[in-house]
């Protein structure tokens, strides 16, 4: 499995409850822009539109020898679940607070694109600032270990 990028926002800014594998459709140019110069999920998130699940604002810049036939660097882009993970991601969202976002996208062994998503709910900013004291006293705590 090669990373090509990772939602590092998502891991400090959100609750992460469940994750999902999924497929994502690509046009020629943008597999290989995502070996040359790999992707960016600036603002990045999932939308369900008539039982379907698409990534929005995820940032492939364009392949430099793509000419005409180059694509839009951030167009929507449908992603590949089963019928059952979308119903059960879609009743994750209704709720309130829960949203779908884009943790990771790498290349499986099998050389394919693959997208890891996560149902996640928003930290508010008192829970950052705990989360935050937590690494620094396990942090402490294994600095007096080694001593």
């Amino acid at each position: 499995m090669k990373i090509i990028a990772t939602n590092k926002k998502a891991y400090t800014d959100y609750i992460i409850d469940e994750t999902y594998e999924a497929g994502i459709v690509l046009v020629g140019t943008e597999v290989k822009s995502l070996r040359e110069h790999g992707a960016s999920f600036k603002d990045s998130f999932c939308r369900v539109k008539d039982g379907e699940i698409f990534l929005l604002n995820l940032h492939i810049p364009p392949y430099r020898f793509g000419n005409i036939y180059n694509h839009d660097p951030e167009r929507p882009r449908k992603l590949l679940l089963h019928r059952k993970q979308i119903d059960r991601i879609w009743g994750k969202i209704r709720q309130e607070g829960y949203t779908v976002i884009p943790t990771k996208i790498y290349f499986n062994n099998e050389g394919r694109v693959k997208v890891e998503i996560a149902v996640a709910k928003g930290k508010k900013s008192h829970d950052k600032r705990e989360e935050v004291k937590k690494k620094e006293i396990e942090k402490r705590i294994k600095e007096y270990i080694k001593r």
